[in-house]
């Protein structure tokens, strides 16, 4: 252990075991994976992240190792540790450097959201010198200031390869590829069983796949184009479910960028005609309609219902309010004229 200790220490990292592990030390082949929780800190003990409270549930972070993970200390840092082990880090900056983007796809994950979120098409290194918000104040920050960094580990569990099945994020290009249509599938049997949360769950993890793909080719190019139209029907999918689950500002987003892309999308306009109905966006909903039908004529009747029904909850609405109004200003004048007789 001490000669483990010393490596890392030439290497610019200082590691404090807190809690040792179990057992012997694993020899850590490539493709092993690695489970554990990460807590990560300024060297003045400012929190950045913390995995088991991150997006307000405790999920440990994976590794498959020999895949090139964008921050490799992870790696070099777990390959030291026994199961089990609780181990402190303090990294020095040509470590961490990285660590503003590697941070922020974990949060995007966490929320939910795109992971590659307010990344640009660059490499990692020059999205470090880079002056662009990558949407977290605190990230920002150390963007624009590297400096070393603490990581508190605890290793759950070591995976030998064979032991396990492969996960996406951890396949090769053509790997991914091949699997985007069994997920789809999969995703498709989910939604009519009525899983609406594992439909979404799916078909969010193949469109960022996809899009890590698409990050790798110039915008515009065929394969790029290639790629954007497998994601397109997922996401539309994807919006479906989270209408269902009234996530409309969601699918407002992601349907307005599909319609950015490509105008005639007669679904992307039928899911945001819904999605702006049910956020009271009437003259909005009623611009959309209006594109269903004339893209598709034959949906005029299934229109006609959707703006009824949009038409009936804005009246709904309307006497609701009514309602609420006159019973304060009924409340305000009873208490104005006890005041007046009590004067």
């Amino acid at each position: 252990m001490e000669e483990i200790a010393s490596k890392l220490q030439a290497d610019g990292i200082l590691k404090k075991v807190i809690a040792p592990g179990k057992g012997e030390l694993s020899t850590f082949p490539d493709g092993t994976k690695v489970k554990f929780h990460y807590r990560t800190s300024l060297c003045d003990g400012t929190l950045l992240d913390d995995s088991r409270t991150m997006g307000g549930h405790s999920k440990p972070m994976e590794l498959i190792l020999g895949k090139k993970f964008k921050l490799p200390v992870w790696e070099q840092v777990v390959t030291t540790m026994k199961e089990g082990e609780v181990a402190e880090f303090t990294c020095d900056v040509k470590h961490t450097a990285i660590y503003p983007s590697v941070s922020m796809s974990l949060r995007n994950i966490s929320k939910g959201k795109d992971p590659l979120e307010g990344q640009r098409h660059c490499c990692g290194i020059a999205q470090v010198h880079s002056h662009h918000s990558i949407g977290y104040p605190d990230l920002d920050k150390l963007q624009a200031n590297p400096q070393p960094l603490v990581f508190t580990v605890e290793l759950l569990q070591v995976l030998p390869p064979g032991s396990f099945q492969m996960e996406i994020w951890a396949m090769t290009d053509e790997e991914k590829l091949g699997a985007i249509p069994q997920i789809h599938e999969e995703g498709n049997a989910l939604f009519k069983s009525g899983d609406i949360a594992g439909a979404a769950e799916k078909y969010y993890n193949a469109i960022a796949c996809l899009k890590s793909l698409q990050m790798k080719e110039r915008p515009g190019d065929e394969s790029w184009i290639k790629l954007d139209h497998m994601i397109t029907p997922l996401l539309l999918n994807y919006c479906q479910c989270k209408q269902i689950q009234g996530q409309y500002y969601e699918v407002l987003d992601h349907c307005s960028s599909i319609i950015n892309k490509y105008e005639d999308n007669l679904k992307a306009y039928f899911k945001r005609a819904k999605a702006h109905a049910a956020v009271w966006n009437e003259a909005q909903a009623r611009a959309d309609f209006a594109k269903v039908v004339e893209l598709d004529p034959s949906l005029e009747s299934s229109v006609a219902r959707e703006l009824k029904a949009m038409e009936e909850r804005i009246r709904e609405k309307q006497k609701e309010e009514k309602g609420r109004y006159k019973n304060l200003f009924g409340y305000s004048g009873k208490a104005a004229t006890a005041a007046a007789t009590t004067g």
